[in-house]
């Protein structure tokens, strides 16, 4: 957090969402920033620093500031009146203001002659602050104050502009999940899921559920999604404007009629991997439906392309989501959509659906889904569909079959990065997946136990590798060999360290280890068999070597 941090430490690492210089005292464009800055994340204000970190400190009496009046002079310009802490800080001997300004609570915080702005990013990635937009401020305010926007009342909005056909829609898919819903009325329904905000009053949710083409036109004209198939050779695309359930499920059928999938053999198991897993499509439309900011204009985007499958959502993460918390921390933007469409069995676990899409993706032996792209303006998933690794795959079939126990993220997330650069440290690990230190030891350490990894080297150097049960489990034993670091010029060498791990090699597979032909593998061998460093076994076909 930032209010850890020393001015020094602040000035070093230069502005962002969070962070802002001032060169000097400006009372009115001091509340404006100290407003903007609670509407996103709150954060710092430094003044007596330029824009490109030089500290200039500031200038007045003493070289200091009355902090107690700073604070109070924001506190009564701000609308609600904000609370900030204002002290003196010194950097590179200049003395500073710091002011440490709270998220708004409750907000949005605006100035006393009624400007509102938020925090965000511009193209280029530069913090600053835009102009709240009406709908922004309504929405941010009942965003801020914990209040769902789907309770809020449709004005005018009565059950004629509801459509039976939805109600009949939801009770089959709660039916069809064993959900008690599923036997309730119309009426019960919109009691049980919070959405009759009054007497005969119709709530926002209610339309967005389970409302008529025009009544969604009419009360929640943003609630559209905009289809493309942009693989070559296809080229379709189409626009809905129905309800969120409709929408949910014709989304489903348009993935469906377009999912392929790669068999694989696993001893007598046939494994189907799809191009988009089922878990991650309908994780991935169910987000962007329940979780975007129906404030904000811009259709549901869902692109499919020969290289991945991309949702694009309006409006930014759930308050107190962000790309750093995303797979610990889950906060629906509507609990009342988020339980509806739990209930519907369009999301199997509520609060786990991000992390179940980066396991379906682990296990389809692809890269994670992407959400890089998103920011405040909208939220995006990019979901990798090219070739998947078979190795991992079947690694993942057989060991969790025999273990009876499946890998958790972490560990599926420590495999496929080691699988992926072959040896690393702890101290790598983390920080290439953006862990704890003391939780990717443990892993690790849970790993070797199970003999999935194993280690070389010694103290800070020690680095770990996939073991031979894991390349023995996918079926490729002799990349074990060159991923555990052997001379690949010494074959005489390879073919020992092969010896050593699976008991035993024959002329086919030291050929096929060493990458040389028939011929020249029998002379290595007859080589190692005179040295005494292996014995011939059998005859013909069955000849093999093994260690003396």
């Amino acid at each position: 957090m930032d209010e850890d941090r020393t001015a020094a430490q602040l000035i070093e690492a230069g502005e962002s969402l969070t962070v802002e210089f001032k060169r000097q005292l400006d009372g009115k464009r001091l509340v404006e920033a100290v407003a903007c800055m609670a509407n996103g994340e709150g954060g710092t204000i430094l003044i007596g620093v330029d824009d490109d970190s030089t500290v200039v400190g500031v200038k007045g009496p003493g070289g200091g500031a009355d902090t107690v009046m700073m604070a109070a002079y924001i506190q009564n310009h701000t609308d609600p009146p904000l609370p900030v802490r204002v002290r003196t800080e010194e950097a590179m001997g200049f003395p500073l203001v710091r002011i440490d300004v709270p998220v708004g609570d409750p907000g949005p915080v605006g100035t006393s002659t009624g400007r509102f702005t938020r925090r965000t990013l511009d193209s280029r990635g530069e913090p600053g602050c835009v102009p709240m937009s009406p709908h922004e401020i309504v929405s941010a305010g009942m965003v801020m104050r914990g209040q769902d926007f789907a309770a809020a009342r449709a004005a005018g909005a009565t059950m004629d502009d509801l459509d039976p056909r939805e109600f009949d829609r939801f009770r089959r898919m709660c039916r069809d999940g064993g959900d008690p819903y599923g036997e309730l009325s119309d009426q019960d329904i919109l009691r049980a899921l919070g959405l009759v905000p009054g007497e005969g009053a119709v709530a926002l949710g209610a339309i967005l559920l389970f409302g008529r083409g025009e009544a969604i036109a009419r009360w929640v004209p943003t609630a559209e999604v905009l289809f493309q198939d942009l693989r070559r050779g296809h080229g379709a695309h189409e626009t809905l404007r129905v309800g969120l359930l409709q929408a949910a499920e014709r989304l489903g059928e348009l993935l469906e009629l377009r999912s392929e999938t790669v068999e694989l053999m696993v001893g007598l198991h046939r494994i189907d991997v799809p191009t988009v897993p089922l878990g991650i499509r309908r994780e991935a439309v169910a987000n962007a439906l329940v979780h975007r900011d129906y404030a904000e204009l811009g259709p549901v985007q869902i692109q499919l392309t020969d290289d991945s499958f991309t949702v694009t959502s309006a409006g930014g993460l759930p308050r107190g989501v962000s790309l750093e918390n995303l797979l610990e921390t889950s906060r629906p933007r509507s609990p009342i959509l988020a339980e509806a469409f739990r209930r519907a069995r369009l999301v199997e676990r509520r609060g786990k659906g991000v992390n179940e899409m980066f396991e379906t993706q682990l296990r389809a032996g692809r890269d994670i889904p992407d959400y890089s792209r998103s920011n405040d303006a909208g939220v995006t998933v990019i979901v990798p569909v090219g070739g998947s690794d078979l190795d991992l795959i079947r690694f993942l079939v057989s060991y969790e079959n025999s273990a009876r126990s499946p890998l958790g993220l972490d560990e599926l997330r420590l495999l496929h990065e080691i699988r992926s650069g072959g040896s690393a440290t702890p101290a790598e690990l983390s920080d290439a997946l953006d862990l704890p230190p003391s939780r990717t030891r443990s892993t690790v350490a849970g790993l070797v136990e199970r003999g999935v990894l194993e280690t070389r080297g010694q103290g800070r150097s020690r680095q770990v590798h996939l073991t031979a049960r894991f390349f023995d489990l996918a079926e490729d034993r002799s990349a074990y060999i060159r991923v555990k670091g052997a001379d690949g010029l010494q074959q005489e060498r390879m073919i020992l360290d092969y010896v050593g791990a699976y008991g035993r090699i024959t002329r086919a597979q030291a050929a096929e280890l060493c990458q040389v032909t028939p011929s020249q593998a029998r002379n290595l061998l007859k080589r190692l068999v005179q040295e005494g460093k292996l014995e011939l076994v059998g005859e013909r076909r069955g000849a093999h070597y093994v260690a003396p």
